[in-house]
């Protein structure tokens, strides 16, 4: 692969949705990095994307003589990637039964391949075993594999900033790495079911009781006396506080007080008000449905276990219940004390007694004055985004 240019391309995005809709599926976190970044640390290239067209103005694609097209929805593997970049022959889409994994080809093969103007040519099918996130619930599913995956890639040959005495580790306190400026003071940290990885000028708070596997992305901080069950992600520049179980947080976004939040994935410049709580176990112990976007309906999620999906730059009110495997679109405000229906559209303000939608001008407001506080813009290309969303999810908006 080290003559070829590296194109990440979509595949199933609105089975994937909401957390499709703001971004790539490459940019989607799992373990401690992006699908993007994966790819491109086992790889050592740079990737571009292949997505939805309102989304390339900000996530372009880039197209060279010598390409290598990968689904985003697959997480790499050494044994993957060596046989991508090593056996597979040019002009050959590598599939697992109904699932295009890879395919090197030229420019003009590329374009039409990923524009379905022409099938690849042959076919070939692989044995080979990989992770690939088909639903919103297989990130926290599969988070703790992971985990262990990106921790190894990330600490390989790699030595921990030196833990304090203050804290106690129970296992082994090499699964334990502070990259650069992280702090964890008077914590306890449990490395026997997967490690515990602190990202750069991350803070563990004093009296946070954490077990592995668990990821604290640059900048974050668990506040004190946060309870943490792995398999756990928290991505950048996120708050977390009170009690989380098999969680993963995008990135740029506040869980900060008491209130339980259990297998759920959480998008980006969200905000959790205190006491918020989620159930993530119905009380018939039944099989959990969630809201699909390409079915549009409910469908089975297979698990016992499944709590809340929610899109980038929605929030909730204090002493918010939501209730076992629901899905709140993108720039929603949720609030009161009732639980709040299991499908919440895009755009929605309001609570159980009754929504409205969430204007497009105020919602953007508010984007700019969140991201404002953590120094980024909301860009020319962020709006339009969001304004492309507001217009495809007025259907659903049926209040």
């Amino acid at each position: 692969m080290s003559r070829t240019n590296l194109i990440l391309f979509d595949f199933n995005r609105e089975n994937l949705k909401p957390l499709s809709y703001t971004r790539p599926i490459s940019e989607l976190r799992i373990g401690i990095l992006t699908i993007k970044e994966k790819w491109e640390l086992m790889t050592r290239l740079s990737a571009s994307y292949y997505t939805a067209p309102y989304l390339q103005g900000k996530y372009p694609a880039k197209f060279s003589s010598h390409n290598t097209l990968i689904n985003s929805s697959v997480l790499p593997t050494e044994k993957l990637y060596q046989y991508i970049k090593n056996e597979l022959p040019q002009n050959t889409l590598l599939v697992k039964g109904e699932i295009p994994v890879a395919l090197k080809t030229d420019s003009k093969n590329a374009t039409d391949f990923l524009s379905g103007t022409k099938a690849a040519r042959t076919s070939l099918e692989t044995t080979i075993d990989f992770i690939q996130i088909q639903f919103p619930w297989d990130i926290f599913k599969e988070n703790g594999k992971a985990i262990l995956s990106d921790f190894d890639l990330l600490t390989k040959n790699r030595v921990s900033q030196n833990l304090s005495d203050s804290n106690r580790v129970i296992g082994d306190v090499g699964k334990v790495f502070l990259e650069e400026g992280a702090r964890v003071e008077c914590s306890i940290l449990n490395t026997t079911n997967g490690p515990i990885y602190i990202g750069t000028n991350a803070t563990v708070m004093e009296g946070s009781m954490i077990r592995g596997g668990f990821a604290l992305c640059e900048g974050s901080f668990t506040k004190m006396g946060t309870k943490v069950y792995g398999p756990t992600t928290i991505g950048p520049f996120s708050k977390v506080g009170g009690e989380l179980n098999n969680v993963v947080i995008l990135g740029y976004s506040n869980k900060g007080h008491d209130g339980f939040l259990g297998n759920s994935v959480i998008g980006e410049w969200c905000n959790l008000g205190a006491d918020t709580n989620n159930s993530n176990l119905k009380n018939n112990y039944s099989e959990v449905k969630q809201w699909n976007y390409d079915s549009k309906s409910f469908i089975s999620t297979g698990l016992q276990f499944c709590g809340l999906i929610m899109g980038d730059h929605s929030k909730s009110g204090i002493n918010t219940m939501f209730n076992t495997g629901t899905v709140v679109g993108v720039s929603s405000n949720i609030f009161g004390g009732d639980f709040p229906r299991n499908f919440i559209p895009s755009f929605s303000w309001g609570s159980q007694k009754g929504y409205t939608t969430y204007h497009l001008e105020k919602s953007l407001e508010t984007a700019e004055r969140v991201m404002s506080r953590r120094n980024k813009d909301l860009t020319i290309e962020d709006k339009s985004i969001l304004k492309h969303i507001f217009e495809e999810s007025s259907q659903y908006r049926n209040y």
